[in-house]
């Protein structure tokens, strides 16, 4: 009885016609859930919707042998508004830009050499445990947002699948660190607090700044935009520079 059901909607999900609006219905009904345990664990942030969501249809894909790229194809309306919505993070920088430009020069500097130490611990940590060529070359923008990155990854000759895990594993982990970083560091100002969470967190991390106050989301959004910018210059030179 379960295999009919397993066939009938494994057809649902991956059948031509129908791919699109299942693989859509499916991420909305996970991040909807995600959303729903996230508000009722006080925003605790292992239930954030990205992680909730992220389970749930990693778990269906697996399930009912679905590949990636089958959702990815599925599901590219998402993948279309990641960038208008990156795009609109301009609107608080607008509002914020007072302060952005009094504190321009050490937020340069901080994003520079944030985004090459980011980038190069990741090909270094790789390398150290036997990674090579595609994989470190996927790995390598992981602190750089979804869109950026995986524009990044064809760029270099990546695997975007793996790009897109490792982007995402090391929002939420920069999220839930981030609490404590700021405590051990004993770092108060909202706004510097925007500038690690953008810098380190990216997309994830700059939705969490956004829920402190709007001058720390902004200070993310600018981060999290000088970063990708920065990384998406730099990267593609530095790889072949370095013969990865």
């Amino acid at each position: 009885m379960i295999e009919p059901l397993r066939d009938s909607l494994t057809q649902f999900i991956s059948s031509g016609n129908l791919k699109p609006l299942s693989a859509i219905i499916l991420t909305l009904a996970a991040y909807q859930f995600g959303q729903f345990c996230y508000q009722r664990s006080n925003r605790l942030m292992l239930f954030h919707p990205v992680v909730i969501a992220g389970c749930i249809i990693a778990a269906t894909l697996f399930y009912f042998d679905i590949s990636y790229q089958q959702y990815r194809d599925g599901s590219q309306l998402f993948y279309f508004l990641l960038g208008p919505a990156t795009v609109a993070l301009a609107v608080p920088l607008y509002q914020e830009f007072r302060h952005i430009r009094q504190l321009a020069k050490p937020i340069l500097i901080t994003v520079i050499l944030g985004a090459t130490i980011a980038a190069g611990s990741a090909v270094l940590l790789g390398s150290v445990m036997g990674a090579e060529g595609e994989v470190l070359r996927s790995i390598a923008s992981k602190s750089v947002t979804t869109p950026i990155a995986l524009g990044i990854s064809d760029k270099i000759h990546g695997i975007s699948t793996l790009t897109t895990g490792v982007v995402v594993a090391t929002g939420i982990i920069g999220a839930l660190l981030a609490p404590l970083a700021f405590r051990l560091c004993a770092l108060d100002d909202p706004r510097l607090q925007g500038i690690v969470l953008g810098l380190n967190a990216h997309g994830i991390g700059t939705a969490v700044a956004f829920e402190k106050n709007a001058s720390c989301g902004a200070f993310s959004s600018l981060a999290m935009g000088l970063t990708g910018a920065f990384t998406a210059l730099t990267l593609p030179y530095a790889i072949h520079f370095f013969g990865i």
